[in-house]
């Protein structure tokens, strides 16, 4: 036997192994588990935090506005869930850690981690500028790596957990008017599939999300340039189609799902795909240049 079927063999015994173990573990449920929600306070993060809440979750929710995020905490408090509201920033490591930290501090540890927080430039290239590209990295990129280490030392030490991060179709595929946004999501899918084979012998079952778009309001917070009413205008439409769009609700409830499984990926639904096609044909019209 040569040294291939040697490796081979050894990976499937490898694969056929975590499998068995896979199965031996009890169903995960999410009542009583610690989740921490960057991007918490509103759209599809504070949905997520919403269903958690409905099933007996310990919940953190992590965003930048003040405001935002009290209201929030409030709004989960009132369903009945225990909630930290935490205010900081993804893109500041030493926040980003502090809000793991916090988390184990008060419930004990975590077990859940699910990145959400987001920015999205949306334009022409020639308007889009360096700091552009570094802020969606922060956001996107370097804020899940911080929370993500962290959270991984403490997941580790407690036997296992689960990490999920929400990526994009524009992570997969990249459109144009949106190159800063695809750049980092592009980053972040890498980061998570690599951060999925080193921690599965860890118990440690990440997740990676990569959603077309979603009926959040995305479009009210987004950051146009260029011709800014054609570009909100065109991005409102297809944000807000049903047959382009996919409802936030149904995006939370698949996504939880899949944390729940431990899922590898969830990959977008049809509509999803419509965009992106349509973005490559538009993008060539002069007037959104």
């Amino acid at each position: 036997m040569n040294w291939r079927n040697t490796l081979a063999l050894a990976a499937l015994g490898a694969g056929a192994a975590l499998a068995a173990g896979r199965r031996r573990q009890p169903p995960f449920r999410f009542a009583g588990k610690a989740v921490l929600i960057t991007g918490g306070s509103r759209g599809l993060g504070l949905v997520m935090a919403r269903m958690l809440a409905d099933q007996g979750a310990r919940l953190a929710i992590m965003a930048r506005g003040l405001e935002d995020i009290e209201q929030a905490g409030q709004e989960l408090s009132a369903r009945g869930a225990r909630v930290l509201a935490i205010q900081g920033d993804v893109r500041r490591p030493e926040e980003a850690r502090r809000a793991v930290e916090h988390v184990v501090e008060q419930f004990g540890r975590i077990d859940v981690l699910i990145n959400n927080a987001g920015v999205i430039q949306f334009g022409p290239l020639a308007h889009m500028t360096v700091d552009d590209f570094r802020d969606a990295l922060d956001v996107h990129l370097w804020g899940p790596v911080h929370t993500s280490l962290a959270a991984a030392a403490h997941m580790r030490r407690q036997g296992g957990g689960r990490i999920v991060n929400i990526a994009s179709f524009a992570g997969q595929v990249a459109a144009p008017h949106l190159v800063p946004y695809s750049t980092s999501k592009f980053a972040l899918v890498g980061f998570s599939d690599g951060l999925r084979a080193e921690l599965a012998a860890d118990n440690i079952r990440v997740t990676t999300v990569c959603p077309g778009l979603m009926r959040t309001g995305s479009h009210l917070q987004a950051m146009f340039k260029g011709r800014h009413e054609q570009e909100f205008a065109w991005f409102a439409i297809f944000d807000s189609l049903p047959l382009l769009s996919i409802d936030a609700r149904a995006a939370a409830a698949a996504i939880l799902d899949a944390c729940r499984r431990g899922d590898p990926s969830l990959t977008p639904p049809l509509p999803a795909r419509v965009p992106v096609s349509f973005t490559h044909s538009r993008a060539h019209e002069p007037n959104l240049t």
